[in-house]
């Protein structure tokens, strides 16, 4: 058999404080394992999870791999807002005037992520 992805590992600042964060992204929980202060914090989903390692080095670059968040129960733009309103930040408006096109947010680490419309709106526009 071939291998899985198992983790996606992403190297931060504050594992714990990242890991709370995209867990309220993703609607998830982060490890019972995990507690504030440690070096490493995993958030399971239903995919692969999100494993957050703490680093000494800050982030310099721009990322070379990111995640696509697709909302499962709200549109597009309602789940740019909900993200904002959990302290993402905009860094790049790529939607479209016929509503397709995505979002690019920074995490609270300012790591690139994108928001694309849901299923729901990919059929009201094929």
């Amino acid at each position: 058999m071939a291998s899985l992805v198992r983790h996606t590992t992403i190297d931060c600042a504050d594992a714990y404080r990242l890991a709370q964060f995209w867990a309220e992204v993703l609607d998830a929980k982060v490890s019972d394992d995990d507690n504030p202060g440690d070096p490493e914090a995993l958030v399971q989903t239903a995919g692969a999870g999100l494993l957050f390692i703490q680093v000494p080095e800050g982030k310099s670059v721009k990322n070379r791999v990111h995640l696509d968040i697709q909302p499962q129960d709200r549109t597009r733009d309602e789940e740019v807002e909900r993200l904002l309103a959990l302290g993402a930040t905009l860094h790049g408006d790529h939607r479209t005037p016929d509503g397709k096109g995505w979002v690019t947010l920074l995490d609270i680490e300012g790591n690139e992520f994108c928001v694309e419309r849901s299923e729901a709106e990919r059929a009201a526009t094929a």
